[in-house]
C-alpha cells in the first residue's frame, strides 16, 4: 500500500476520488497548480502533501500548513497593537536581511500599517524520491501507470537533522531583525519534529510562553479525524535570539530600519492578501 497519505489536497482513503485532483494537478490551499515538478517533467506535478513515516503523518508540503487560515488566526493574539476596525492582511514573501520571511500577518488602518508579526513555516525536507509511492497510489486507484515506477525500489526518507538546522539557524538570523523592532517572529511546524528539535538540540532552557519574546514556535499535531486529516495546535513555546543562539551557539547581525519594512509591508496591502475565513 503506498506511503502517500494526501495528494494534490485530497485525503487518500481507499474511497478516495482523484481523477479530478490528478487532472486539475491543483493545490486547495494556495489555489494554485501544485509548485512540485518532476525535474524531468516540468509539466507534471508530484503533488504529494503528506505522507506516512514510522507511524506519523508528516506533511512534506508547506502550503497543506495553510489549511483555513488556521495558523494566522492561532497568532493573531501576537499582533498586540491590532484594535477593532483594523484590517487584517496575510503578505507572503517579504524580503529583510536575515532573508525572506514566509508571511507577514499584518493589522492595517485606511492603507497604513499599525502592527505586523513575522510568520516561517517549516515542514520536513526528504531525501530519496516520493515519486515510485506516488505513481503506486495511483495504480491502486486504477490510473495507468509504468511498471517501472511501481516496481522501483526506491524510497524516501524524513531529513531531520538539516532540516532543523537550516530553520533554527534561519530563525537566530531573522529573530534579531524582529527584536531590534520589538516585534514577533512565529515558526509553525508539525509535532513530530517540535519533538525533533527538543530532543536533539539545547532546548531545555525554552520553557513556557511569554508574549514579550521575539521568536514564538506553534507546534501542530495532525492526525486522521472523520476521513480527513486535520491540523490542530498541539504546543507553543517562546524565547528571544539569545535563546535561539545558545540552542546552536551562533550569532549573527542583522539590522533593519523599522521605516523601511512598514514602507515594503504597505506596498502589498490589497484585497488579494486579506484574511478571511475559508
Amino acid at each position: 500500500m503506498s506511503k502517500v497519505k494526501e495528494l494534490f489536497g485530497v485525503y487518500c482513503d481507499d474511497s478516495a476520488d482523484l481523477k479530478q485532483a490528478v487532472s486539475q494537478q491543483r493545490c486547495p490551499y494556495s489555489g494554485k497548480k501544485c509548485y512540485k515538478t518532476r525535474k524531468s517533467d516540468p509539466g507534471t506535478a508530484i503533488g504529494t502533501c503528506t505522507v506516512q513515516y514510522q507511524a506519523n503523518n508528516i506533511i512534506i508540503c508547506p502550503n497543506r500548513l495553510l489549511e483555513n487560515n488556521q495558523i494566522f488566526f492561532d497568532c493573531l493574539h501576537l499582533l498586540t497593537l491590532h484594535e477593532p476596525g483594523n484590517e487584517l492582511y496575510v503578505v507572503p514573501e517579504v524580503s529583510i536581511p536575515g532573508g525572506n520571511v514566509d508571511y507577514f500577518l499584518i493589522s492595517a488602518k485606511d492603507g497604513k500599517v499599525k502592527d505586523f508579526i513575522g510568520i516561517e513555516l517549516q515542514t520536513m525536507d526528504t531525501t530519496g524520491t516520493v515519486w515510485p509511492e506516488r505513481q503506486r497510489l495511483l495504480h491502486e486507484h486504477g490510473f495507468p501507470v509504468e511498471r517501472a515506477d511501481i516496481e522501483n525500489g526506491k524510497s524516501f526518507w524524513m531529513n531531520w537533522k538539516m532540516t532543523a538546522k537550516t530553520i533554527l539557524v534561519q530563525m537566530h538570523h531573522k529573530s534579531e531583525t524582529f527584536e531590534y523592532l520589538n516585534k514577533h517572529l512565529v515558526l509553525i511546524i508539525q509535532k513530530p519534529f517540535f519533538e525533533y528539535i527538543n530532543r536533539e538540540f539545547q532546548f531545555s532552557h525554552i520553557q513556557g510562553v511569554r508574549t514579550g519574546d521575539s521568536v514564538h514556535i506553534h507546534a501542530y499535531d495532525f492526525n486522521e479525524m472523520s476521513n480527513r486529516l486535520k491540523l490542530s495546535l498541539s504546543a507553543r513555546i517562546s524565547t528571544d535570539s539569545d535563546g535561539i543562539a545558545k540552542s546552536l551557539g551562533l550569532q549573527a547581525q542583522t539590522k533593519v530600519e523599522l521605516e523601511a519594512l512598514i514602507a515594503a509591508l504597505e506596498q502589498k496591502l490589497s484585497d488579494e492578501y486579506r484574511l478571511s475565513v475559508i
